[in-house]
């Protein structure tokens, strides 16, 4: 019954031809572009690698050989565990919390800033300043900052010249690129995602604590962050799977260590043209982060209906 007025109101207030128009988009790219994809990767993850001519015949069955080949490597390595890989992985997916937390960290700020300086020149400013930088496309900005953080780049000359080092620090070999690169590739996810909660506060509420002598950090602590989680939890979600499954940034920013998880579902695909142990791989990282968001919106007791808000 609540599912039928949901719908009824719906069709009242968009009108029934825009309504089907809109449900019949959405469905489609639900339907077409992201969960058949996503059901074909997971056949193929299951399948051996075969030739053509094989496809279809009395080899080509269901296996789980491919993810065993994650966990265990090859029978040739005589090793205990697939122990290369699946330090990358784990890598990747410590990095892109990093990346997340850094990017909590910075744009929070800046977004309840902007939130609660409502209408202001300022602040139209501001956000105009921020989205300009994406105009440009990202492997561009990416190269950008390669240049950026090199050795013979604007970093380090500058850090050269006002003598804080004598001799070019290595940004891209320690990291530091990568994770400037990644946290910078996506912060606008963050950022607007908790500007829109924080915007919505009733400045009064903030007002009142500080009329009763509550400090900054209290009202932030009991006002403000409870009432702009489900912000913090969307941009979080969309930074933390964006980073894991980031391909741009980690080939040009990365440095020889820094093998990222998604470089090995690149070359199971394109180098060795093996798209079963491809799909595998990545069938593991999607499903690796959608249990962690899932996690983390259990402990933080956020559903999908907050953040879709």
């Amino acid at each position: 019954m609540k599912k039928k007025m949901i719908f009824t109101d719906f069709f009242r207030t968009n009108g029934v031809v825009m309504g089907s128009v809109l449900i019949g988009l959405v469905s489609f790219w639900l339907i077409f572009l992201i969960i058949l994809p996503q059901l074909s990767m997971l056949d193929y993850s299951f399948r051996y690698n075969l030739p053509p001519a094989e496809i279809g015949g009395p080899k080509d069955v269901y296996t789980i050989s491919n993810y065993q080949y994650l966990l265990y490597g090859s029978d040739a390595s005589h090793q205990t565990y697939n122990t290369v890989d699946l330090k990358v992985f784990v890598r990747t997916i410590f990095a892109a919390m990093l990346v997340t937390i850094f990017n909590i960290f910075l744009c929070y700020p800046l977004a309840y800033f902007l939130g609660q300086s409502k209408g202001s020149g300022l602040v139209r400013l501001l956000v105009v300043l921020l989205i300009i930088p994406y105009w440009i496309n990202e492997i561009l900005r990416a190269f950008a900052l390669r240049i950026i953080f090199g050795d013979s780049g604007l970093l380090n000359e500058a850090l050269m010249f006002l003598h804080l080092t004598s001799e070019p620090i290595d940004f891209i070999r320690q990291d530091i690129a990568l994770y400037a690169g990644l946290g910078y590739a996506y912060i606008l996810l963050m950022l607007f995602p908790m500007y829109n909660v924080i915007e919505s506060l009733d400045r009064n509420q903030i007002e009142a604590a500080r009329d009763m002598g509550a400090s900054w950090v209290r009202i932030h602590r009991r006002i403000v962050i409870p009432h702009a989680k489900p912000g913090i939890v969307s941009g979080a979600t969309m930074v933390f799977m964006l980073s894991a499954g980031a391909l741009a940034a980690p080939q040009i920013l990365g440095g020889p260590s820094s093998l990222w998880f998604t470089q090995l579902v690149y070359q199971w695909f394109n180098d060795s043209l093996n798209w079963q142990q491809g799909a595998a791989y990545a069938i593991v990282l999607l499903a690796s982060t959608i249990t962690i968001v899932l996690t983390v919106m259990k402990i933080f007791k956020v559903n999908m209906g907050d953040i879709g808000k």
